[in-house]
């Protein structure tokens, strides 16, 4: 195993080697990507324009030393802008400024969690969430984002300050849409979908950054509509207003951005509801991002979910302390990179130096990006986020996934995200309960073993599902050296999706490793629906009960 491991280390192309030029380049093009997402990001956030760029920095040019998952880009991410707001706008009491510095000191205090998290090794966490509570809760960020944005987009300020508010706004604002902002906007949402579709039969296309092309458009646009000047305009018969505070607003010199943390809060009820938030959701939406660029580049080996974990958190660490947003390992950007032809952790030190380069020399030219094509990108996000798409993948695993799909995203848009991801997973843990499986068996699986010389049996004897999953993979990583692993569920009453999809994902990574993961018993039990990862359950013929 240590020669193997010698050999994918050198194939990586560590800082230093030949692959830098690779490297260099797909750093710039996911520069020119992240560029207007950490700039919209921020604002949506209720943070200055120029925190997303000094998070992206922080997390480019100090995380890609510490441990940072080699291929992932570390930067602000659209799954933390319900969070950042809701912390903006609840602890400041109205006050923004107020609100954004202790917003800091909770991201600070997350970061140290999120520390601690790494020291203990609790990267394994990312295997224990569901993924129909995980994707319901992404639908409903996304959701979340596009009601907000669809206001900024059209160039109105709404009355609402709920998500749901918001949505049933949009009538009246687009009644009431500037139509300078609308069309700068709408071109940039047309921009942003015709990319998406047009990349997929034009394969050129898929190396030019979308956001390039919005910005192109948007851009001259704004010179041309003279946003930079505060001015009326008639149309329709009707006056409309706009000027400097239609663009986005970034200091001449980017240490006097540099905002320190008020951390008179964090002691409270509502403080530390927000220091669990950034550092849970935070935590797992980097985790399970860092687990998909594995999928998606497996010649590349595994990341070490622990040193990734604390890469992040001492970048949030010193994100929050300078006046940034929270970082994790960003889905979007990390594809982009590999797309790209990145090869190493270079390229998203390079991204960050790109963007530290930019904002210090020409933030003149960040000044004349129009808010309205900041919206359009992050609603392009927030759609895809909520793509009716992943309802449909539900359905297909199972009836139940869309059950605790669609619970999870009503009740974070009438909540909050803590809440909203609490009643999902309590959701599926009833649903558990109803098709039998006993409280005991949640989180202590009866698993015998049977231990040969190159050969390991795993015999589950009561439910295997998400909450007891843990227990079940330290008994896997036990037998770290063994050639052959055979879980055997013949007797297993209950096998949830979680657990039928984590096994999936290690059987790929062991095969990897010239090893297997073999899983048996599988044929006495009843599927959930035709999905090869569909929830199972031994049950007698005829009970038609629910499906875990």
């Amino acid at each position: 195993m240590r020669g193997s491991q010698s050999n994918v280390s050198h194939s990586h192309g560590t800082p230093g080697q030949a692959s830098w030029k690779q490297d260099f380049v797909a750093g710039f093009l996911v520069f020119l990507l992240a560029l207007p997402l950490c700039l919209g990001i921020a604002m949506a956030s209720g943070f200055p324009p120029v925190a997303g760029i000094l998070t992206a920095v922080v997390g480019g040019v100090l995380s890609t030393w510490v441990g940072s998952a080699r291929l992932t880009i570390k930067g602000p991410a659209a799954g933390l802008i319900v969070i950042a707001l809701g912390a903006v706008t609840e602890l400041g009491g109205g006050d923004a400024v107020l609100g954004y510095r202790r917003a800091l000191a909770t991201i600070v205090v997350a970061a140290c969690l999120q520390v601690l998290f790494a020291v203990l090794r609790a990267g394994r966490l990312g295997d224990l969430f569901p993924s129909a509570v995980v994707h319901g809760m992404l639908a409903a960020i996304g959701v979340t984002i596009c009601a907000r944005q669809l206001h900024v987009l059209l160039g109105v300020s709404p009355v609402a300050r709920t998500p749901l508010g918001l949505l049933a706004e949009v009538p009246s604002s687009v009644a009431r849409l500037n139509p300078e902002i609308a069309l700068i906007g709408g071109l940039s949402l047309l921009l942003l979908f015709g990319h998406a579709a047009l990349s997929r039969r034009v394969a050129w296309l898929k190396r030019v950054p979308a956001p390039l092309l919005v910005l192109a458009v948007a851009v001259p646009l704004a010179l041309g509509f003279d946003l930079e000047h505060a001015h009326t305009f008639t149309f329709s018969h009707a006056v409309f207003s706009v000027g400097p505070g239609h663009l986005v607003n970034l200091p001449s010199n980017l240490l006097t951005a540099i905002t320190f943390p008020d951390f008179s809060t964090v002691p409270s009820v509502l403080g530390l509801k927000y220091v669990v938030m950034f550092a849970l959701v935070g935590s797992v939406e980097s985790l399970l991002t860092v687990k998909a660029v594995d999928l998606l580049a497996p010649e590349q080996g595994r990341s070490d979910l622990d040193k990734d974990l604390l890469a992040t958190g001492l970048g949030n660490l010193v994100a929050g302390l300078l006046g940034g947003l929270p970082m994790i390992s960003e889905v979007v950007r990390s594809s982009a990179n590999l797309g790209y032809g990145a090869r190493s952790r270079l390229s998203n030190f390079f991204h960050g130096v790109f963007l530290w380069g930019f904002v210090a020399f020409a933030p003149g030219l960040i000044h004349r990006i129009p808010l309205a094509a900041l919206a359009g990108m992050l609603i392009f996000t927030g759609v895809r986020l909520a793509s009716p798409g992943e309802l449909v993948k539900a359905y297909r695993i199972g009836a139940e996934q869309v059950l605790i799909f669609c619970f999870t995203l009503i009740v974070t848009l009438a909540t909050d995200l803590l809440v909203g991801v609490a009643s999902g997973i309590v959701l599926k843990a009833g649903v558990h309960l109803l098709n039998g499986a006993s409280p005991r068996e949640l989180f202590r699986p009866d698993i015998q073993e049977q231990v040969g010389a190159d050969q390991v049996v795993l015999r589950v004897r009561s439910a295997a599902v998400f909450t007891n999953f843990l227990t079940f993979k330290k008994l896997l990583n036990r037998h770290a050296l063994v050639r052959l692993i055979e879980v055997d569920l013949t007797e297993a009453r209950l096998v949830d999706h979680t657990v039928m999809q984590r096994l999936h994902e290690l059987e790929a990574e062991l095969s990897r490793e010239g090893r297997q993961l073999r899983v048996l018993g599988l044929e006495q039990h009843r599927g959930m629906s035709s999905h090869p990862l569909s929830a199972r359950k031994k049950a007698p013929s005829g009970n038609l009960g629910l499906t875990p």
